[in-house]
């Protein structure tokens, strides 16, 4: 139809049906609403994994296990937006504490959802204020870390969840070990949960034993108990064939190189500049060193130990200014603690500087990490003991402060040219991103900078971005995007937004802190600067990713530094560069390394340690070279295979499938949008102006006046992904949902709709025939539920005069072509009886397939309680083959023992285990018609579901001509 000519109501009601119904979950159409509101350019595999995901409604959950790099976040982004548009909306994204601020953004970013972080500080806020279950929020998907969620255990359980998310999900693998306690935790508590997706490259590391954990925390009817499935399938020669088959229900895995048609990546190229600290420099660290590693100190909480050792071993690598704040807060606390007066928090106080220490914290292994508190001292050498400390401390400052230059800092200078010559090279933007840990160091490099030519494209961003010059950034930004969607309202939000903004049209140098960096995106960025390095591999992986992620044009070159009098500074760099190849290549850290690491702060506590313990290099090699084994025992090559053999397909295959579903998501998207804007055009009428890209909408439509569609705008509309510099108009904007609702709502009486063959522009030859011929036609919307799940389709039929039915989808063309609407003219005849057949027909026919589609949704899942309920006698079955053998071995002892007194012990250890076999025996059969019972009551059960629910809901008939 072309862009000018206007739908007749009666079209427009088919059309607000189309793009609003809900479409079978195997569809890419039940995606299509999604697909039009993302703000993001979706790449075949992950519209794949989303429907996937979407596919079965018996379907308990899946794991989606693509290689890193491929885009998880997106697909679980996708499933989750699918599950809002259907007005499931009790959804919890469970994620490490570091990934909570990067779920938000892309959320919020790419699919206009806003979701709400849930920690200690805003869950007390929301019990103390409302009264209630801080997890029942209505605004937008719940995020919050894996520690969190296992602290609040009981809240999780006590919710209804439409869909749960699990975030680098490897963290539960072992859920069938004792030890694992957080995993058994939040098993427990999503056990009701009907739909759960676990994110995770590497879900398997060590044993096929993971697998079975995985899958048990979505499923534990997918494997018997872990018995059986240890004897089915981790012996010796055992076929994977079938492990294979059940896996692939659950189970989905897509490789960089299978999508490389379709994502193109950068490579990293690593430059190292090693520098030489001055000898006061040198003294200072040696000072403070030696302090650290003495087994009695005042100034450190004795249960935060560790965690605040971690971190100033950090700062004093960082920069001698971030190390004096530091001591200078040390100091503090315990004067305090001297005077009797209110003691210094240090936790609190260091997490000013450094501002990952919380989310290091929530995931510090071993000992308390709750705040410390702490009493006055008892007795004069007490006393004296703190007063020389303290002493210490103010004299360790003092040398800190009087080293104005600091030779790393200087380094840098040297790098940025190195490196800003490298992009030039490349014929990259000169744009660079300085991470560091440390809000005082960000402050020592801003200084450095601010007199080099680099000054005046300087732009700061940190956990708070509460400076003058971010502060006024903010206000440009507000002004320049008046009226438009950049604006969400959330200051954090906005600011953060403004500052990449600015970086990105007018910054040179962004100095970026680790906590504030989360979760922003910098593809037009090619330079990342280590400044400080973290011990932690994947806060590495995720700094280089802000840059080196898709949409990135050039190689991204990365700037570590290296203190060539530290060996423990040399070694960590030697790690992360060698064993972890952070730094170099296109794809970075293999899934292995970075998931045989865990959560990566156990890791840091690793480094710190040797920091802590080693004195002098042979004690730091030795150290990194035991660290370094212990990682390559972490990673099993065997499983490596098993995996591939388990969970990867055949490239041609997937590459052939890729590019259809490539096909069949640009067709279903730009087919909705074109769809959502000849909507739009016909029912806005004179509110609104439209060109090819969008509409200005010049008034607010008399209708809307009902708080549902409140806070409508006037001002530039365009769909997601055009300039941007507009309201993005989504089917789900409230302006798009009016206008469908009230397409929708229309009741009709007759009418003849007068299509022009001629105006529509493009042959379709099925119609020609049709021409100059008249009749009737009908529209029905047939909603069917069954197996729990709601689908709604639209049949359209029509009849000619004579009483010729219109076959397949021509109808559907009919109404696709431009029409005007005239009275009616025929009277009834045999042709509306043709009508009434044809609609039954059709009816008959819909209903035959969708009850075939769930028929084989429901034999996937009754061959998955069969096999579940084989599992379970094969254990039962397999006990007593043990018993069998532990007697065999009794007997042969007994026959060999060299005393009568020995031979009776063993005859009668013996008569004991027949016994206790004889038992097993009689209660064998007993079990098994238990376990088969439980099959049969399921089953049961899954028949009641499959029987189909079917509401007929007539929209109109008309007769129809065709000129």
């Amino acid at each position: 139809m072309t862009t000018t000519q206007l739908l007749t109501p009666h079209q427009r009601q088919y059309v607000a049906w189309l793009l609003t119904r809900r479409a079978a979950g195997d569809s890419v159409e039940s995606l299509a609403s999604t697909l039009v509101d993302s703000q993001v350019d979706l790449n075949p595999h992950q519209v794949d994994a989303a429907l996937f995901a979407c596919r079965n409604p018996l379907s308990r959950g899946v794991i989606l296990a693509d290689e890193v790099g491929l885009g998880k976040t997106i697909e679980a982004g996708l499933v989750i937006s699918q599950r809002w548009a259907e007005r499931r909306r009790k959804i919890l994204i469970i994620v490490p504490a570091n990934l909570r601020k990067q779920w938000h953004q892309e959320l919020q970013d790419k699919f206009g959802l806003q979701g709400l972080i849930l920690e200690a500080k805003s869950y007390n806020t929301v019990r103390k204020q409302k009264q209630r279950n801080p997890f029942l929020s209505e605004s937008g998907p719940i995020i919050c870390s894996y520690q969190f969620a296992k602290s609040k255990a009981n809240d999780i359980k006590d919710t209804a969840w439409d869909l749960v998310v699990l975030d680098e999900a490897h963290r539960l693998r072992n859920v069938y070990k004792t030890s694992n306690v957080i995993a058994k935790t939040l098993k427990e508590a999503m056990a009701h949960v009907h739909s759960k997706v676990l994110l995770t490259a590497t879900p398997l590391q060590n044993s096929l034993l993971e697998l079975y954990g995985l899958v048990s925390i979505i499923d534990d009817r997918v494997f018997g108990d872990l018995d059986s499935f240890r004897s089915q399938f981790t012996g010796r020669g055992q076929s994977f064939e079938s492990l294979r088959e059940r896996l692939s229900a659950v189970c989905k895995r897509t490789l960089r190189k299978q999508v490389q048609p379709y994502v193109s990546y950068t490579a990293r190229k690593a430059i190292v500049e090693e520098f030489t600290p001055s000898a006061e420099e040198q003294e200072l660290s040696r000072l403070v060193a030696d302090y650290l590693r003495r087994p009695n100190l005042q100034a450190l909480p004795q249960s935060q130990r560790q965690l605040i050792s971690l971190v100033l071993w950090k700062l004093l690598a960082s920069s001698t200014h971030a190390i004096a704040g530091a001591l200078e807060t040390m100091a503090k606390r315990l004067q305090g603690v001297l005077d009797e007066s209110p003691v210094v928090d240090l936790t609190e106080e260091l997490d000013e500087d450094y501002e990952s220490l919380d989310e290091t914290a929530e995931e510090f292994p071993d000992g308390d990490n709750s705040r410390a508190s702490d009493t006055a001292a008892q007795n004069q050498s007490e006393r004296h003991a703190i007063s020389s400390e303290i002493e210490e401390l103010r004299h360790f400052k003092t040398l800190a402060t009087n080293i104005r230059d600091n030779a790393k800092g200087k380094a840098l200078l040297t790098a940025l040219d190195r490196a800003f010559a490298e992009l030039d090279r490349l014929g990259a933007a000169r744009k660079a991103i300085i991470f560091t840990e440390s809000r005082r160091t960000q402050d020592y490099l801003l200084s450095l900078l601010a007199e080099t030519a680099y000054g005046d494209g300087i732009v700061l961003f940190n956990g708070t971005n509460s400076d003058t010059r971010a502060q006024a950034i903010y206000k440009s930004w507000l002004k320049r995007h008046e009226g438009t969607d950049h604006i969400t309202g959330s200051r954090t939000a906005d600011t953060r937004a403004a500052l990449v903004e600015h970086f990105r049209e007018r910054g040179t140098v962004m100095i970026a802190t680790e906590a504030g960096a989360e979760g922003i995106n910098l593809q037009f960025c090619s330079l990342v600067i280590n400044y400080d390095l973290p011990w932690n591999p994947q806060r590495i992986e995720q700094r280089i990713g802000r840059c080196h992620r898709y949409g990135q044009k050039h190689d991204v070159v990365v700037v570590n530094f290296v203190d060539r009098s530290n060996e423990a500074d040399a070694r960590v760099y030697e790690l992360l560069a060698q064993k972890f190849q952070l730094f170099e290549g296109v794809f970075g850290a293999s899934d292995e390394v970075l998931g045989a690491i865990g959560s990566g702060v156990d890791f840091e506590r690793r480094i710190a340690e040797i920091y802590q313990n080693c004195r002098n290099p042979n004690e730091i090699k030795t150290s990194f070279e035991q660290l370094q084994l212990d990682l390559s025992g972490e990673i099993s090559e065997a499983m490596v295979k098993t995996r591939q053999i388990l969970l990867e397909n055949f490239d041609e295959e997937v590459q052939e499938k890729l590019r259809v579903r490539a096909e069949d998501s640009r067709s279903a998207r730009s087919r909705f949008e074109r769809m959502l804007m000849d909507l739009s055009r016909s029912e806005l009428g004179h509110f609104a102006s439209f060109d090819d890209d969008g509409f200005n909408l010049r008034a607010i439509p008399d209708g809307i006046g009902s708080s549902e569609f409140s806070g409508l705008e006037l001002g530039r509309y365009e769909l997601p992904r055009r300039s941007g510099d507009a309201h993005l108009y989504r089917i789900n904007h409230p302006l798009a949902l009016w206008i469908t609702q009230q397409a929708k709502a229309r009741t009709f009486d007759e009418g003849r709709l007068v299509f022009n063959y001629d105006a529509y522009g493009t042959k379709v030859s099925t119609l020609e025939s049709y021409r100059g011929k008249t009749g009737w036609l009908t529209l029905k919307l047939i909603e069917v539920e069954a197996l729990g799940n709601q689908e709604q389709h639209l049949l359209v039929a029509a009849t000619t005069l004579d009483g010729i039915a219109l076959i397949e989808d021509d109808p559907e063309k009919l109404l696709r072509l431009p029409a005007t609407t005239q009275a009616a003219s025929l009277f009834n005849s045999a042709g509306d009886t043709a009508l009434l057949s044809d609609v039954e027909a059709r009816k008959t026919k819909l209903l035959r397939e969708i009850n075939q589609r769930n028929l084989g949704y429901f034999e996937q899942e009754v061959q998955k309680l069969d096999a579940w309920a084989d599992d379970l006698k094969l254990g039962l079955e397999q006990e007593i083959k043990e018993i069998d053998r532990q007697i065999k071995d009794v007997r042969s002892t007994a026959a060999t023992a060299p005393t009568l007194e020995e031979k009776l012990s063993w005859q009668k250890r013996q008569r004991e285990l027949e016994g206790k076999r004889g038992k097993l025996r009689r209660d064998l059969f007993s079990r098994q018609d238990e376990v088969e019972a439980q099959r049969n009551d399921l089953i049961s059960k899954l028949e009641l579901q499959l029987q189909q629910q079917v509401e007929e809901h007539m929209l109109f008939t008309i007769e129809w001509e065709l000129k």
